[in-house]
């Protein structure tokens, strides 16, 4: 399994290998840098998106072992490090079992409603039952693609006319799923900033419509990230957050970032773990996220 993920991680981070990490390669294969090499070695870590912090401490580390055992492996220890910060936020497995409701949420053009399609493959792949609930009133493409994507997935999928209730739709849905005994309600939601008001509270109105059906609903809260906005995102999403009761994040598009260690920073500020992440367009290109096989697909080990 681990092979299989580090191809995917492999392909889906070529971008970032090419323009970053590819660089690299003639200092990580040295074993003593000067200070000129170091500050090559500092900014490219930086150009990756790995974040001050981060960088600092890498740094930190090589700085300390050189003087402290005169011959490093640079490689070695960025590999060990990084791990070290991604493991920080372990993420949970998705076990089936009681009916469980993942709420999918995230601002405009994150990859949202295809994550879900590509989510509900990867259960359904896995031999549970799922249903889909169309959440996102606001856009008839939204419902119509997922609709698509269910027909595709082979799960059912509740809907709704464009402009209805999406807290009547995802009371529904629950109830549904409830009673025919199904272990997954995944719920799509519109885009939305966290500086609306009126679109905050709509989410507070889907939360208490799904705890009349299934007490402690969601289960899951999913924040949707897309990957090639870099650290812009942040500040948002960690608002985001705060107002949504997030439990896990997802990262979308890491295949079209020249920048995919962002992922440190992310899970260092948003103190989430991080649950799938999207490295392709496939339906089978949303994976668990593993810190190894991340890791060794960044540094192409």
């Amino acid at each position: 399994m681990l092979g299989g993920l580090f191809q995917k991680f492999r392909q889906g981070l070529k971008r970032t290998q090419e323009t970053v990490f590819r660089p690299l390669g003639h200092l990580l294969g040295l074993r003593k840098l000067d200070e000129a090499q170091l500050e090559e070695l500092e900014d490219l870590l930086l150009q990756a998106d790995l974040g001050v912090h981060a960088v600092d401490r890498l740094m930190e580390r090589l700085r300390s072992d050189m003087k402290r055992l005169g011959e490093v492996d640079p490689k070695a220890i960025l590999k060990e490090e990084l791990l070290k910060l991604i493991q920080r936020q372990p993420a949970r497995p998705f076990e089936a079992g009681e009916t469980q409701v993942i709420l999918l949420v995230g601002v405009n053009g994150v990859g949202k409603t295809t994550t879900l399609g590509k989510l509900a493959s990867h259960l359904k792949a896995k031999g549970e039952e799922v249903l889909v609930v169309a959440g996102d009133t606001f856009r008839a493409a939204a419902i119509d693609q997922l609709e698509a994507w269910g027909e595709r997935a082979g799960v059912s999928v509740v809907r709704n006319q464009m402009g209805g209730d999406p807290a009547a739709i995802a009371f529904d849905g629950a109830t549904s799923a409830k009673a025919k005994g199904l272990p997954w309600v995944l719920i799509d939601t519109a885009g939305r900033l966290h500086t609306k008001d009126h679109l905050m509270k709509e989410l507070d109105k889907i939360r208490r419509s799904l705890q009349k059906v299934l007490p402690g609903a969601p289960h899951r809260v999913l924040l949707v990230l897309d990957a090639t906005t870099g650290q812009n995102g942040l500040v948002q999403a960690e608002a985001f957050k705060q107002a949504a009761g997030v439990t896990d994040l997802v990262l979308t598009k890491l295949d079209g970032s020249a920048k995919g260690g962002v992922v440190v920073p992310i899970l260092e500020r948003l103190k989430l773990p991080i649950a799938f992440v999207g490295v392709g367009e496939g339906v089978d290109d949303l994976i668990p996220f593993d810190p190894e096989a991340f890791v060794d697909g960044l540094l192409d080990a």
